[in-house]
């Protein structure tokens, strides 16, 4: 039998005619002894810089959410599951996010979780973007507020899109859309996506003003989606507000202003389908027009890329998800840089599928190194 040896040899005290200095010495050369006043030290080092510095956290954003709001909120698949009981308009509940109506720093009520934003994978700290609504930029309408140019003229699209400076390089950018209605996918478009990575959201969403303002917070600048007829037509029905070819200018306006009225805080719209509408030479004229005269852009994902209407325009080179393969998308990807390269810039458009949020998180990890700038999509509009 081996004997178990004693790990934790004792101090030994010191003799009598031992002065109280060399028996401090002696006992501080025990490595455990000297381990442990290390230790002792450096907590209470820590101790007096916390009560120097404070809390490390303190200036970062936060946001509070409902756990049990988050635990029972269904991902719909689409705008019918999203209105309430069949009404032709989403009930008005409570935000899951409460941003535009509790401040930051408010205290946190029982069954809530606070988020503090730090500089972490996806999420720049020093990049949010003001809260919504900007003073001076919306009105209130018969469905909720509508965007307005401000009374020196500057406009919704210039005040809430995402500040940029280019460096000379080719620009690159990419809006990714559906978001707003399935809760996971959103919240991983908006944690782990750069900010310069534009975000666009369905109308039909519960909870979408406060989406927004997370997005927002995140950095993202933000669209918002216009259903659109498509050519398949009622079999691909984009919602009780998708706007029709053959409607009337006044129709068409009446619908649009609806969507605009959900939330506040975006730059402009994106088309939602919209094979037959972005034909119709009517219908869009009714469409920028009201888009004119309230100050928004127009980004669409390429459907439009010939129509203008004065308005900010920008409009998608690729789609990189039609095929849903990790390596298809990388290939979309790389035909964007070869677009920007070409004409010095490019933008791509996509859906907050899994494996399309994956790949484009990978892909803006190296794109700069490649020589491109990543920008927001507001960056590449122009007006036409």
């Amino acid at each position: 039998m081996f004997s178990r040896k004693n790990l934790s040899p004792a101090i030994a005290a010191p003799s009598p005619g031992l002065q109280a200095p060399e028996a401090l010495l002696r006992a501080l050369a025990n490595p455990y002894a000297g381990a442990g006043a290390a230790a002792g030290l450096f907590l209470i080092v820590l101790l007096i810089l916390i009560a120097l510095i404070g809390d490390p956290k303190a200036s970062s954003p936060v946001v509070r959410l409902s756990l049990a709001k988050m635990a029972s909120t269904a991902a719909p698949e689409g705008w019918r599951e999203a209105l309430a009981n069949g009404s032709p308009a989403p009930a008005v509940t409570e935000d899951i996010f409460r941003l535009s109506e509790t401040p930051i720093g408010a205290a946190d009520a029982l069954g809530q979780a606070t988020i503090t934003m730090a500089g972490g994978d996806g999420f720049h700290a020093a990049d949010p973007l003001p809260q919504a609504p900007l003073a001076g930029f919306h009105i209130q309408g018969p469905s909720g507020p509508l965007p307005i140019i401000a009374a020196n003229g500057k406009t919704p699209a210039e005040a809430y899109a995402r500040p940029f400076v280019s460096n000379g390089r080719p620009k690159v950018a990419l809006v990714i859309g559906g978001l707003g209605l399935n809760a996971t996918a959103t919240r991983q478009a908006i944690d782990t996506l750069p900010p310069e990575v534009t975000l666009s959201f369905v109308p039909y969403s519960d909870g979408l003003q406060g989406w927004i303002d997370l997005a927002r917070a995140a950095g993202h600048e933000v669209l918002l989606e216009t259903p659109m007829e498509p050519s398949d037509y009622p079999d691909n029905d984009p919602g009780p507000y998708t706007l029709m070819a053959g409607a009337q200018g006044s129709e068409t306006v009446k619908k649009l202003e609806w969507v605009l009225s959900r939330a506040t805080g975006y730059f402009g719209v994106t088309n939602y389908l919209g094979s037959r509408f972005l034909t119709s030479e009517g219908g869009m004229s009714a469409f920028t027009g009201a888009l004119r005269g309230r100050g928004l852009a127009f980004v669409d994902d390429g459907q439009a890329a010939r129509s203008g209407g004065g308005i900010p325009r920008a409009s998608a080179l690729r789609v990189i998800d039609e095929q849903l393969s990790g390596e298809a998308i990388d290939q979309q990807l790389l035909a964007i840089e070869a677009g920007a390269l070409q004409h010095g810039q490019a933008l791509g458009s996509g859906f907050a599928y899994p494996v399309t949020l994956s790949q484009v998180a990978k892909w803006a990890e190296s794109v700069e190194s490649r020589g491109y700038q990543l920008a927001p999509a507001s960056a590449l509009t122009q007006r036409r």
